[in-house]
C-alpha cells in the first residue's frame, strides 16, 4: 500500500477507535434506542436523496438495515448503557470475526483452514478471559458477544450484496434502519423519556450523534470501502486490529477507564487469534518425479 493509503486505514481506525467514547458520551444523555435512531437517520437524511438507487438488491439492504443497524447496534448500545466500559467494547466486538468465519462455514458451506480454526480457538480464549473479570456486569458484555454475532452475520449478507459503492449502500442501509428504530424506541424506551432526551439535549450529545453519523458511518466506511476496492480485503482487513487499541487507550484518556492486565491479555489473545486466521499458508509444491 502507498503510505497515503496506509494512513487513511490507520486514521479510520482511529476514527472508529474513539467512536466507542463518543458513544459512552451519547448515552449519558439519550436512552439507547434512540441514540441509535437518531444515528441512523442522521446518517441517512438527507444524504439518502442524492445518493441515486441502490446498486444491489433490495433483500440485502434491508437485511443489512435490520441486523446491523436494528439488532447489532441496539445491541451494542444497551451493553455500553448497561455498564460494559467503551474501552472493553470496542475489544469483545472484534469476535465479529469469529461469528463471521462461524456464519460462513453453516450458511455457504465454507471449509476454513486449519490455521483458521487455531485462531478461532485462541480469539475465543481471550472473550473468555475477559468475561471472567466481568462480574455483576455480565449481562451488559452478553449484549456486546450478541451485537459481535450480529455483527458476523450481516458481513455475511454485505458479502452476498457486494456493493459497488460502500458510501451509498450504507446510506441506503442508514434510512431502512431508521424508521424501525424510531418505533422501537418509542416502545420500549417511551414517549416521555425521548421527549425528556430531546428537550433537554446539550451540544455534548448533538456532537455525539453528528460523531457516529457521519464521521464514523458514512466518512469511515466510504474511505474504508476504497481502500478495499483498490488492495483487496486481505491486505487492508487486519488494519481492523487496531481499533480496540485506539478504543481502549482513547477511553483511557477521555473517560478515564482504566486498562486491567486481563484486558491487555485478553486482548493480545483476541487479535493474535484474528491475525492468525488470516495467515495465508503456502500450497504444497509437486515434485516431479521423471521415470
Amino acid at each position: 500500500m502507498r503510505p497515503r493509503d496506509i494512513g487513511l486505514a490507520v486514521a479510520v481506525m482511529a476514527v472508529w477507535g474513539v467512536n466507542f467514547v463518543m458513544i459512552e458520551v451519547g448515552l449519558d444523555h439519550f436512552p439507547p434506542l434512540l441514540f441509535n435512531a437518531l444515528r441512523f437517520t442522521a446518517a441517512a437524511f438527507p444524504a439518502v436523496l442524492f445518493a441515486g438507487r441502490p446498486q444491489v438488491p433490495w433483500r440485502w439492504i434491508v437485511a443489512v438495515g435490520l441486523i446491523l443497524g436494528v439488532t447489532k447496534f441496539s445491541l451494542l448500545f444497551a451493553g455500553m448503557a448497561a455498564g460494559m466500559p467503551a474501552g472493553l467494547s470496542s475489544l469483545v466486538l472484534q469476535s465479529q470475526a469469529v461469528f463471521t468465519m462461524v456464519f460462513a462455514v453453516l450458511l455457504l458451506r465454507e471449509r476454513p483452514r486449519p490455521v483458521q480454526i487455531a485462531g478461532l480457538v485462541v480469539a475465543v480464549a481471550g472473550v473468555g478471559l475477559v468475561a471472567t473479570r466481568m462480574g455483576a456486569a455480565i449481562g451488559a458484555f452478553l449484549l456486546i458477544v450478541g451485537a459481535a454475532a450480529c455483527w458476523g452475520l450481516s458481513n455475511i449478507a454485505t458479502r452476498k450484496a457486494s456493493p459497488p459503492d460502500t458510501l451509498r449502500f450504507m446510506v441506503w442501509v442508514s434510512a431502512v434502519a431508521s424508521g424501525p428504530l424510531i418505533v422501537l424506541s418509542l416502545l420500549i424506551d417511551g414517549p416521555s423519556a425521548d421527549l425528556a432526551a430531546v428537550r433537554s439535549i446539550t451540544w455534548d450529545a448533538v456532537a455525539a450523534v453528528l460523531y457516529v453519523a457521519l464521521i464514523s458511518t458514512l466518512a469511515g466506511f466510504a474511505v474504508w470501502g476504497n481502500l478495499l476496492k483498490r488492495y483487496g480485503a486481505s491486505t487492508v482487513a487486519p488494519f481492523s486490529m487496531l481499533v480496540p487499541f485506539f478504543g481502549m487507550a482513547s477511553a483511557a484518556v477521555f473517560l478515564g477507564e482504566r486498562i486491567h492486565a486481563i484486558d491487555v491479555a485478553g486482548g493480545v489473545l483476541v487479535v493474535g487469534g484474528i491475525l492468525l486466521g488470516l495467515v495465508r499458508t503456502p500450497a504444497p509444491r509437486l515434485v516431479r518425479v521423471d521415470a
